[in-house]
Parts: C-alpha cells; structure tokens; sequence
C-alpha cells in the first residue's frame, strides 16, 4: 500500500516530545485560514472531526485528517510532513518551541495511485 501521509524523521522526534506533553495527537491539514496550507497538531479530541473530514492516514501514531473539500484537491498528492524553525500562526501544539510543522508535497504517480491505502470518512 502506498501511503498518502509521512512523516519525516526530524518532524517524528518533534511529536514524540509533544506526545511526551500532551498524550495522544492529531493533525488536520489546514485549508488556508490562519496560517495558509499549514498542517495543525491538537491534543486527540481538541479538534472535533465529523463527516466534513477524511482520515487520510496515521503519522507516528497520530491519525491525520483533512476536510472533504481539500481532500478533492489533494487526493492525487502525497504530502510529506516535516518541521522548520519558525513561529507559525496557528494554535497547533508545536508553535510554543519556536517550530512549525510543514507540508511538502508530490503527485502519486499512475501505478502509486492503482496502490494508494483507502481514506475513511469518520462517522
């Protein structure tokens, strides 16, 4: 199966320490409010998800959603989450420690895209 969510080793040693923090995380991919295109990190439950979400993969132990609106642009792309230094604009939990998270994203190739792992729409 080919993943449409990673995760970069420097972003995993940056969740494992907000992990340590907070307990279990979440991230939803931002649609462009705040803090553009950003992707957000909540405490499991901070943020509520519904049928205007998709599940669209698990990073590091941490289920990563989207809305249904984004994710009809972006199914065709694997995104690749990573950190940066940097104050960004949003409530995302690792704004506190002068750090970011960041979406870098690629086209699925046609034989990634036969392989692609099934979103879910949470109930």
């Amino acid at each position: 199966m080919v993943e449409r969510v990673l995760v970069t080793e420097a972003a995993k040693k940056v969740i494992e320490q907000l992990q340590q923090q907070h307990g279990t995380l979440m991230f939803h991919q931002s649609g462009g409010c705040c803090d553009g295109s950003a992707p957000m990190c909540f405490s499991e439950g901070e943020l509520m998800i519904n049928e205007t979400d998709v599940w669209i993969g698990n990073i590091h132990g941490c289920d990563f959603y989207m809305s249904r609106d984004q994710f009809e642009y972006w199914k065709h792309t694997q995104i690749t989450i990573d950190v940066v230094k940097g104050r960004g604009a949003s409530f995302s939990l690792e704004i506190p420690l002068g750090l970011r998270f960041l979406t870098i994203s690629r086209i699925f190739t046609d034989e990634e895209i036969e392989n692609l792992r099934p979103y879910k729409i949470p109930s």
